[in-house]
């Protein structure tokens, strides 16, 4: 299994901007799809953003416009780029890495994003 760390998470004000990184472990990082979730207290885990092997993304349509993933493979990292933050963004950020032909799904621990209004 691949190793995931969050990091970059913490206190911004609405309006603001904040950039998250996920650090992978393996020498197999190109090879998977990876997605950034968050789950809010007392709400179900949501998909964010993804972005395929082959760069391909997909967005949630309340961040649409003001969240880019990105991934940088020789550094075995991907990026959530969040401008235009909103209070409701508020919630817990999870990154995970898939391999569908393998059946791995693996997810990093979570980091903490506040939104204050």
């Amino acid at each position: 299994q691949v190793q995931l760390v969050e990091s970059g998470g913490g206190l911004v004000q609405a309006g603001g901007s904040l950039r998250l990184s996920c650090a992978a472990s393996g020498s197999t990082f190109s090879l998977y799809d990876m997605a950034w979730y968050r789950q809010a207290p007392g709400k179900e885990r949501n998909l964010v953003a993804r972005i395929d092997r082959g760069g391909s993304t997909n967005y949630a349509d309340s961040v649409k416009g003001r969240f880019t993933i990105s991934r940088d493979n020789a550094k075995n990292t991907v990026f959530l780029q969040m401008n235009s933050l909103k209070p409701e963004d508020t919630a817990v950020y999870y990154c995970n890495a898939r391999r569908v032909v393998m059946s791995v799904n693996q997810w990093g621990k979570g980091i903490l994003v506040t939104v204050s209004s």
